[in-house]
Order: structure tokens, then C-alpha cells, then sequence
């Protein structure tokens, strides 16, 4: 047998495993890398997180990855370069943060890399005749993750979940299914990334099929990206304050929730593609408000991200009770005037953060795909929830041998 195959086959069939998730999103803020002990696999998955940290991006990386991000039309030249380049980014990262932590190499059992996302393009959103499918780009080869830390790498996570017949996102319903489960509450799990997202799971004695994730419409992507146009030396709005000193303008905030994805059925996906500095102009422009000071842009841009949590969970639970709690992740639960917002419009719900399930949550994408990838090599696959809200039961990621 080839040795990586027999090496593999022994690391499925060990009762534990050691992976490192490594996740990087569309705030181009840094790579989190979450060192995971996990135990089992399937609903009974234990966890160990052993080391977490977030590796920040030069602001040359940031303006080498904004070169292609969510572009319509880039150098394909560029793009092609980018892919090995953030693959070796990556696996220079993973030993930075194991030779800090006094861990060797070898005593890694996998790394699991969702990559960089550079364009995501659901139908309903690109909607292009000559193609009636799903699609998305993650850069950050695999391959080079391997040769560079010589440890067995899962990437490229989302393209199983289009080719089963999903969207690619969100796939946070997977991890969040067999960790955060609950025999004692039904539970809503809401991540505020650059996309805002959450998850529904029933009692974990109850039945899968309710279970179900979306995107929810804009999370941090417009406010960072209009922190970084009108103050260039920052890149998000620290602890909201700019935000906080702004006022609501109803009549902007009226145009941005205009678009036909707050009106379409749930689940559905987004992403900056679509929620970009373009989609704020226009809405601006429609409103008369091109001159608005930046707090009351922020302010509005706050309430706007709220209100599209708001209707999709009032979307999903009207016809049900809806979970009395809400345990939140992401870089959007540490801004004030966005929890502020979402509290005020959720008045019927507690908020309580991941970390008080034993998942931090500036962790807990990182971990999720570490999970993913001790699925795929010691699990099953797992159906979550029916028709439309149909996870498809797959095991994702594709594998790299180092040699």
C-alpha cells in the first residue's frame, strides 16, 4: 500500500484525532488556526481545542487577495499565481504557530483549509443563461499546504456540497449539527462574519431533517469595506464607536433592504459579490444620501445587517416557536451597535455567546472545518434537514498527500 494511504487508514482508525482547521474569511483580517484534539466521530464528536490563534495579514496580502476579490474581471495570470502563493502563505503560517507551541509536525495528524474565497455565485445571484448550476472559488492549494508542513491536507471544502446539489454555503450546519446539538434546547447558532449566517438545530433527540443553515445578507462586509474607503489607516470600526456616535437614516436603510434576496425563500447564500461598496453607492444614490457623514452610514449599514438577521429568522420561524436563545459567533459579536440592533429587534430572545458551549467564537469556523475534515476521514455522511433546507449527506474535502 502506498505509504501515505496506509498512513491515512491509520489515522481513521485511531479513537482520536489531532487536526488543525484553518480558516480565513472575507473580512481579509488574518488566518485563524485552531489546533483540534477531537474525539469519535458522527453526534458523539468531543472536542479539545489545544491552540488557537489568528495569524494577521500584511497589508500585502490583503491588497494581493482585494486584487481579484469579488471581481467580475481580474488577470487570470494574477489569479493563477495567487492560488500556490496563499497555499505556501498558509503552510508558512502552520509552522510558525506549531514551532510557538512546541509541536512538531508529525505529531499532526491533518489540516483541514477551507482557503480563501474569492468569488462565490449561486444561480439566483449570477443568474447567467449558459450555466444553470452553483459555483465558487477558493484559493490556497491544498498541495502545497502538504509539501510545505508535510502533513496530510483537506481543502476545497464546498465544491462536494455544489456537486451533491447544494450552494457551497453555508456549511456551518454540518459542525454546528454535531457539536452544538442540545437533548435540553433547540438552539440558534448566528455568525457574524463578513456574511451573517445561522443555524437551526432541534433537540439533538429530535429529528434532523428541521435542522437547517443560511446566509442571512451582509454581516461585517459593508461596514469594513466603508471603514477602509473613508479611513484608510483602519481596517473595521473598533468596538462599533463610529457607528455608536451616527444616526439611523431610514431612507437609506429603506434602499439597501430593497434587493430581492431579502425577500427570497430560505435557505439561500450571498456574498460580497453582491454586498459590496457598488451595492452601497447605488442605494445611496437612490436615496439622495451620497453625502451622509460616514457615522450615519455605519449606523444604518449596522441596523441594515441586523434587520436582514431579523427577517430571516422571523422568515424561518413563522409558523413555530423559535429558539429562546441565540448563541452568536464572529467578528460581528464583538460590535456593540450591531448586537445592539439585533437584541432590539430579537427582543424575544437571549443572546448568549458560542464560547458558553465550550466553542469560542472567534474559533468556531476554524473548528468547524477541522470537524469537517474528521468526518471525511472517520465518519459517515450525515443528512441534515428536507427538501429546499436539505444538507446533502457527503463527506467533503479533497485530499493532499505531502509526497
Amino acid at each position: 500500500m502506498n505509504a501515505h494511504l496506509d498512513r491515512l487508514h491509520q489515522i481513521a482508525s485511531q479513537p482520536s484525532r489531532r487536526i488543525i482547521g484553518l480558516m480565513s474569511g472575507t473580512s481579509l483580517d488574518g488566518l485563524d488556526v485552531a489546533l483540534c484534539r477531537l474525539t469519535g466521530h458522527g453526534p458523539g464528536t468531543q472536542l479539545e481545542l489545544e491552540q488557537f490563534r489568528t495569524v494577521s495579514y500584511s497589508d500585502d496580502t490583503r491588497a494581493r487577495i482585494r486584487t481579484v476579490f469579488a471581481k467580475e474581471q481580474v488577470s487570470l495570470e494574477y489569479l493563477t499565481l495567487l492560488n500556490p502563493w496563499l497555499g505556501r502563505l498558509h503552510a508558512a503560517a502552520i509552522l510558525d504557530c506549531l514551532r510557538a507551541w512546541q509541536i512538531a509536525p508529525a505529531e499532526i495528524d491533518l489540516v483541514a483549509s477551507h482557503g480563501q474565497t474569492i468569488y462565490h455565485a449561486p444561480q439566483h445571484q449570477h443568474q447567467h443563461p449558459d450555466f444553470t448550476i452553483h459555483a465558487t472559488l477558493q484559493l490556497g492549494d491544498g498541495d502545497h499546504i502538504a509539501v510545505g508542513t508535510g502533513i496530510i491536507t483537506l481543502s476545497d471544502f464546498r465544491q462536494k456540497h455544489i456537486a451533491a446539489g447544494g450552494e457551497g454555503a453555508p456549511l456551518a450546519a454540518y459542525g454546528d449539527f454535531l457539536l452544538l446539538s442540545s437533548p435540553d434546547e433547540e438552539r440558534l447558532l448566528l455568525n457574524l462574519g463578513g456574511i451573517a449566517n445561522f443555524t437551526y438545530l432541534p433537540r439533538a433527540d429530535g429529528n434532523a431533517h428541521t435542522a437547517f443553515s443560511t446566509d442571512t445578507g451582509p454581516g461585517n462586509t459593508l461596514l469594513d469595506a466603508t471603514v477602509r474607503a473613508f479611513r484608510p489607516g483602519l481596517q473595521y470600526d473598533e468596538d462599533g464607536r463610529l457607528a455608536a456616535a451616527g444616526r439611523v437614516h431610514q431612507g437609506l436603510l429603506s434602499a439597501l433592504l430593497a434587493h430581492p434576496f431579502f425577500a427570497a425563500p430560505l435557505p439561500k447564500t450571498t456574498g460580497p459579490e453582491l454586498f459590496s461598496t457598488d451595492y452601497l453607492t447605488e442605494a445611496q444614490q437612490r436615496s439622495g444620501t451620497i453625502t451622509l457623514p460616514l457615522e450615519d452610514t455605519l449606523a444604518t449599514l449596522a441596523e441594515f445587517s441586523a434587520m436582514g438577521v431579523a427577517r430571516a429568522v422571523e422568515a424561518a420561524f413563522a409558523e413555530r416557536l423559535a429558539p429562546t436563545v441565540i448563541y452568536t459567533s464572529g467578528g460581528g459579536a464583538h460590535n456593540p451597535v450591531l448586537m445592539a440592533a439585533l437584541k432590539r429587534h430579537l427582543s424575544l430572545a437571549d443572546f448568549a455567546p458560542t464560547d458558553t458551549l465550550g466553542v469560542p467564537g472567534d474559533a468556531k469556523e476554524a473548528i468547524l472545518f477541522a470537524v469537517l475534515a474528521n468526518e471525511a476521514v472517520a465518519g459517515q455522511p450525515v443528512a441534515i434537514g428536507a427538501g429546499r433546507q436539505r444538507v446533502p449527506a457527503v463527506g467533503m474535502g479533497k485530499i493532499s498527500f505531502p509526497g
